[in-house]
């Protein structure tokens, strides 16, 4: 696989900033990811939805006095704005000239995790999601505060609940343990005294604020540092500690590179990340341009999200439901905002086991063949509690190829872009599907390539990057 088809997959979700990659160099590529802008304009889809704790409030007591058939139409439009919502995240994916800021977005979700399911209202997941997108290439530390006080983390982690007196430890652990510093670097006592600090820290408008009657106010001693600490304290002194930049280093690295990261490039990127005070793009430079020189390629199993979005890209796929993708992720167990724990997906093999590689070539055979989900299906699947029947809908693909060669100089050229390497026995298997005396120039040649093409999307090999 070419270096920059392959930094294009890593970066984004396709092959399709590899021209990019190429012509502008890494570095420029970089720059360009990092100031690329993004729409703060509310989305239509949260118009209607309640976005001010009053307003929450008038919802839930007109929900509760209302009957059976109107509750359910209540639920159906939040559910309907939670599908739009992941919608129009994936159309962010699909389409940003520079996507690397949405991959950041993502890793992001995945590493401060609060799902719908639990927050379970729309506006405040919003929110976060845009916490993450505006300070995707920012400073870690500032990231984790604003996090910390924002409603979904609040909501998610049950801070709400967390009052002097009766302490709820579940964001004070998850803050060292998930976070920021991981297991063995805290006692029990810093989640105890660290509850104490963020006892009455709930839901605002604007984010969460702390309530006079709830919070507690007495000295706490957290990391051997004994005082009145608040929110932001608490995030300062874990920032403090020798042990802090390894944690991110290593999930940064998984994400984007390895899938088993080795731990002397784990310290060695955690250690540069505190000298430059946990600044993330200095960081992200670093890592991408000195593993963009080495031979890295096929060391990370795709995630789904980069498995169809490639898919979807190589096929020239354009006019399709973005529902056809979330409901490819949620069957392959990556649907967005809804991670199963707080520990978010685990990536590596969790991302190809029986299951999810049976998926992956029967939507391959489905796209292959210009066969997609409708629309109207999708609707259903999202709105109505039974299972709705499958619709599929004919759309246009084409795979792209150089028309001027023979059958071997395009195996290589489609070789050269999707597989991390090949055998004597691929070599073989694809030269018997693209033969000899292949004439690109047929009207039937469109068709003989996506063959091939479908094909290659069922190796191993194809897998991974």
């Amino acid at each position: 696989m070419k270096k920059n088809s392959l930094w294009s997959l890593r970066l984004g979700f396709s092959g399709k900033e590899a021209e990019k990659i190429e012509k502008l160099g890494l570095e420029k590529f970089l720059k360009h990811s990092y100031n690329s802008k993004f729409d703060t304009t509310l989305p239509d889809f949260l118009q209607d939805q309640p976005k001010t704790t009053l307003e929450l409030k008038q919802l839930r007591e007109l929900i509760k006095t209302s009957d059976p058939e109107t509750k359910k139409v209540f639920q159906k439009k939040e559910n309907q704005a939670n599908v739009a919502f992941k919608k129009w995240w994936i159309n962010k994916m699909r389409t940003d000239e520079f996507p690397l800021r949405e991959n950041m977005v993502c890793f992001w979700h995945n590493h401060f995790v609060s799902t719908s399911q639990k927050v379970k209202v729309n506006y405040w997941i919003y929110q976060h999601n845009m916490i993450l997108r505006e300070k995707a290439f920012g400073n870690f530390k500032e990231l984790t505060k604003q996090i910390l006080k924002s409603n979904a983390m609040v909501k998610y982690l049950d801070n709400g609940d967390n009052k002097k007196g009766k302490v709820n430890e579940n964001l004070s652990r998850e803050l060292l343990e998930l976070f920021t510093i991981g297991i063995g670097n805290y006692s029990e006592e810093d989640i105890k005294n660290g509850a104490k600090a963020l006892a009455g820290l709930n839901v605002g408008d604007d984010g969460a604020v702390y309530r006079k009657n709830a919070e507690d106010n007495t000295d706490k001693t957290y990391f051997g540092k004994t005082g009145n600490w608040k929110a932001d304290d608490l995030v300062d002194i874990i920032f403090e500690q020798k042990n802090i930049p390894y944690l991110i280093t290593r999930k940064l690295l998984k994400w984007f590179v390895y899938d088993n990261p080795p731990e002397k490039l784990v310290t060695y990127y955690g250690d540069y990340l505190r000298k430059v005070k946990f600044e993330i793009e200095p960081l992200l430079t670093k890592i991408f341009t000195e593993e963009y020189a080495k031979e890295t390629a096929g060391s990370k199993i795709k995630n789904p999200l980069v498995y169809i979005l490639q898919l979807t890209n190589e096929l020239q796929m354009e006019d399709f439901d973005n529902g056809m993708v979330q409901y490819f992720l949620k069957q392959q167990g990556m649907d967005l905002y809804n991670q199963t724990n707080v520990k978010g997906w685990d990536g590596g093999n969790s991302w190809l086991t029986s299951q999810i590689y049976l998926q992956r070539n029967n939507t391959s055979d489905l796209l292959c063949k210009g066969r997609t989900i409708t629309g109207k299906f999708l609707n259903k699947m999202n709105s109505e509690p039974e299972k709705p029947v499958l619709e599929i809908n004919k759309v246009k693909v084409k795979v792209q190829f150089d028309d001027s060669g023979n059958n071997k100089t395009i195996i290589s050229e489609l070789s050269d872009r999707l597989l991390f390497k090949t055998n004597e026995s691929i070599q073989k298997d694809m030269e018997n599907l693209l033969k000899y005396d292949f004439d690109p120039k047929e009207p039937n040649a469109d068709a003989a390539v996506i063959r091939l093409f479908n094909y290659i999307t069922k190796l191993p090999e194809y897998q991974l990057i």
